[in-house]
C-alpha cells in the first residue's frame, strides 16, 4: 500500500505545520489557556480562512471535501502544538453528527456556519453512570404537542461551556442500556433550562458537566431518525478514535524528539547523559512505539469510513489500544528521562504527558478496547 501524501496533500501539511511553528509555541499556548476563554478566537478565524474547518464536509454542505488523509494530516499537526481551540468538538463530533445524520436543511445551516468560524459545537452525550457504554443514556426526551422536552444531566462535555449548539443525545424510547431508543437533538447552549458549569481540564482543553431541565426544543431540532440515533453515535465516536490517534501521533513524535535533544544537552558526570546505554535504550523504545502509533492511525484514518459495523468497530478498537499503549510508553519514558523537570507546568514534555493521558481515555480506555477485541475474538471462534 502507498502511504506517501499526493502533492495537494504535501502542500496542506506544510501549511499546517508552517502554521503551528509560526503562530502556537509553548508560550503562546500558555497564554492562550491562561485566557478568559481558554482558546484564541484569533486561531479560530485563521483556521476557519485557510480552510481547516471546512476540510472533512462535502462541496454541497460548503465544505471543501477532504477525506480522511487530510483530517489525519491536520490533527497530526494540532497534536505537535498540543492545540486547545475547539476542533474535535465543533469540527470532528459535532459537525460529524450533522453531517452523518442531518436533514439538507440543518447541514446548509449548520454546517456553513462551522466552515466560516461562525458556529462551535459540542456533543453532549457521555453521562455520570455510562463509562464507556455508548447505549447508557439516561437523560430522557419525550414528546410536547410538536416538539421535544428534555430532562437530564451530561458530564464532561468536550468545549461544552464554549459551544452555542449542543448535539444531545437522548433517551426517546426503551429502557438507560438499550441500544434502540436514542434520538439526537440540535439545542441551543442558550435555551431555557440548560445549565451549564464550564471548567478546565488538566490537559489545557476545557469541559463542561451540562444540566438540561424541561428544555423545550422544536420537531426541526431531532437530528436523524427518532429512536434510531445508537448507530450515529457509534459512527461519531469513531470519528473522534481517528481524530485523537492522529493528535496523538504528532505529540508522540513532538515528546520523542523533545526528549532525544534533552539527552544530547543535558550533562551528567562529564558528560551528555544520551551516551549512557539505558537511556539510549529507553529512546529507542519510544521511537518504536512512536512509530507504531503512526502506523496504526493511518489504519484508522483509512477504515473509519468503511461500510461494514464490524470491520471498522474491530479496526478503531485496534487503533485505539495501540494508540493507548504507545501513549503510556512515550510519556511516561519521555518525563522520566526528564527527572524532576518533567512534571513542571513550565516545561514542555509535562504538557505533552497530560494530553497523551487524556487522549489514552477518551473514547474508551486501553483495557475498554482490549476487552472489546477479545469478545470480537471470541465471537469468531463461535
Amino acid at each position: 500500500m502507498d502511504f506517501e501524501f499526493s502533492s495537494e496533500q504535501q502542500i496542506l501539511k506544510d501549511s499546517v505545520d508552517r502554521l503551528i511553528a509560526d503562530r502556537y509555541d509553548q508560550k503562546a499556548r500558555g497564554a492562550i489557556i491562561n485566557s478568559k476563554t481558554g482558546w484564541s478566537p484569533e486561531i479560530w478565524s485563521t483556521l476557519a480562512e485557510l480552510g481547516f474547518l471546512a476540510l472533512p464536509f462535502s462541496e454541497a454542505d460548503g465544505g471543501v471535501g477532504g477525506g480522511p488523509v487530510e483530517q489525519m494530516i491536520t490533527l497530526e499537526a494540532f497534536g505537535t502544538g498540543l492545540l486547545v481551540e475547539p476542533y474535535l468538538a465543533t469540527v470532528v463530533l459535532g459537525g460529524g453528527a450533522v453531517a452523518l445524520a442531518g436533514s439538507a436543511e440543518q447541514r446548509t445551516e449548520i454546517l456553513s456556519g462551522i466552515c466560516n468560524g461562525t458556529r462551535l459545537l459540542a456533543f453532549a452525550h457521555g453521562e455520570r453512570l455510562s463509562r464507556y457504554r455508548l447505549s447508557q443514556v439516561e437523560t430522557t426526551a419525550r414528546r410536547v404537542g410538536d416538539g421535544w422536552v428534555l430532562d437530564g444531566e451530561k458530564t464532561t462535555v468536550i468545549h461544552g461551556g464554549e459551544a452555542d449548539t449542543l448535539v444531545v443525545s437522548a433517551r426517546s424510547n426503551g429502557n438507560s442500556d438499550e441500544e434502540l431508543g436514542l434520538s439526537l437533538f440540535l439545542v441551543p447552549s442558550n435555551a431555557e433550562g440548560v445549565v451549564r458549569h464550564a471548567y478546565p481540564t488538566f490537559d489545557g482543553m476545557r469541559g463542561a458537566d451540562i444540566n438540561f431541565q424541561s428544555v423545550s426544543v422544536p420537531r426541526a431540532a431531532l437530528l436523524g431518525v427518532v429512536d434510531r440515533a445508537y448507530g450515529t453515535i457509534e459512527q461519531v465516536t469513531e470519528l473522534g478514535i481517528a481524530a485523537v490517534s492522529a493528535e496523538a501521533v504528532g505529540a508522540m513524535q513532538a515528546a520523542l524528539d523533545i526528549t532525544v535533544e534533552y539527552l544530547k544537552t543535558r550533562n551528567q558526570f562529564g558528560r551528555p547523559i544520551g551516551d549512557f546505554q539505558v537511556l539510549q535504550h529507553r529512546a529507542a523504545d519510544m521511537y518504536i512505539a512512536v512509530e507504531g502509533a503512526r502506523s496504526i492511525a493511518i489504519y484508522a484514518a483509512m477504515m473509519v469510513h468503511d461500510p461494514d459495523p464490524e470491520e471498522r468497530h474491530r479496526a478503531m478498537s485496534t487503533a485505539k489500544a495501540q494508540i493507548g499503549t504507545s501513549a503510556r510508553t512515550v510519556g511516561q519514558s519521555g518525563v522520566q528521562m526528564h527527572g524532576g523537570i518533567g512534571i513542571t507546568e513550565e516545561y514542555a514534555i509535562g504538557q505533552y504527558f497530560k494530553r497523551l493521558t487524556m487522549i489514552e481515555r477518551q473514547f474508551g480506555d486501553t483495557d475498554h478496547h482490549m476487552a472489546q477485541l477479545a469478545a470480537m475474538g471470541a465471537e469468531l471462534e463461535v
